[in-house]
């Protein structure tokens, strides 16, 4: 049985989701070991450093971030012919801006799969499909009644929704993906494991702690993107009311910084190779803080942690995973993911 690398909380867990104070702040910038050579916040359109020349080819997958963090989740995994959203977090004119930026069509977009039913995940899904009809939202029949239930949704959205299961696989284009259970306080909480070819993604955005399933997924992948969400020594001392601390540190609640680190460090293998770490906290973290502990423990495993696009073949043979922290409201870089 794999091993469990956080403790359980006292505090009651029966509450609704968890969400910080939405007022946009500029993140400071960071400088961790690694000697980053970009930020990881962006103040206009979607940089351009990690897009190919060419036209992404089969043997690549692209994924982006739009915004990542409890004021809104949203993401896009894709290749050269369609690809699909993982959850609905963000406005709708970020989403489908960022995508012209990048040359991506909407006709391009399949679907988006549903994580769970917390509002900084699903409140613009509607929108997104409502004027964009092949477009088909995959979750669990418990998500589905749970967005309902908690949300103002027109209840037209069944006539979109396709209904999933966990640890049955279903396939959006030429990608197969596997709901698995998580440990969240929202109705049915769900990662994901993408699978096109040799390519394989796990995603984890909201998680209390590491159970088995997520596990074993995420040992299988060769990308990763993980919750670094809080800081233990910030969360303890920080505005929050004690009840809040509670809920965020038990083991429904988020991932703590260090936790995410050992985690990684316990996994970690040569094929490993991008570790995108999500849903920080505005109150409770800090990009250079959560970057510093996953990278120090990826070194300690014997990675060689690098902040630059990995080229197949022209870094020796020394193998490198790339470390970023996704921005919490702005769209990251297109990160073009290939094999050797």
């Amino acid at each position: 049985m794999a091993k469990r690398v956080k403790y359980y909380s006292q505090y009651s867990t029966e509450q609704p989701g968890l969400f910080d104070d939405e007022t946009p702040a500029d993140q400071p910038d960071f400088t961790v070991n690694i000697t980053p050579s970009e930020r990881n916040v962006s103040t206009g359109p979607a940089p351009d450093s990690d897009v190919l020349p060419e036209p992404v080819r089969r043997d690549t997958i692209s994924f982006i971030s739009f915004g990542s963090g409890s004021s809104g989740n949203c993401s896009y995994i894709g290749d050269s012919s369609c690809g699909f959203l993982i959850d609905a977090g963000v406005d709708p004119k970020q989403v489908w801006g960022t995508l012209a930026h990048h040359c991506i069509r909407p006709e391009a977009v399949r679907g988006i799969c549903l994580t769970h039913d917390h509002s900084d995940h699903v409140r613009y899904v509607y929108s997104l499909v409502r004027k964009n009809p092949h477009i088909a939202i995959y979750c669990t029949p418990k998500v589905l009644n749970g967005m309902l239930r908690r949300h103002s949704l027109s209840r037209r959205i069944k006539d979109y929704h396709r209904p999933i299961y966990k640890e049955f696989p279903f396939t959006i284009g030429n990608f197969e993906i596997t709901a698995f259970e998580v440990s969240h306080d929202g109705s049915d909480n769900a990662g994901f494991f993408i699978t096109h070819g040799d390519h394989t993604f796990a995603i984890a955005t909201d998680l209390g702690h590491v159970t088995d399933r997520v596990d074993h997924y995420m040992r299988r992948a060769r990308y990763v993107m993980i919750e670094s969400n809080y800081d233990a020594t910030m969360l303890a001392n920080g505005p929050y009311p004690i009840h809040l601390r509670g809920r965020i540190a038990a083991p429904n609640g988020h991932m703590d910084n260090c936790d995410t680190a050992r985690f990684l460090r316990e996994l970690y293998t040569p094929m490993l190779t991008h570790v995108f770490l999500c849903h920080l906290s505005k109150d409770n973290n800090t990009p250079a803080t959560a970057l510093r502990a996953s990278a120090e423990a990826l070194a300690e495993a014997g990675a060689n942690v690098v902040d630059r696009p990995i080229v197949p073949g022209a870094d020796g043979a020394m193998p490198c995973v790339r470390l970023v922290t996704l921005p919490r409201y702005d769209a990251s870089p297109m990160y073009v993911l290939r094999i050797k």
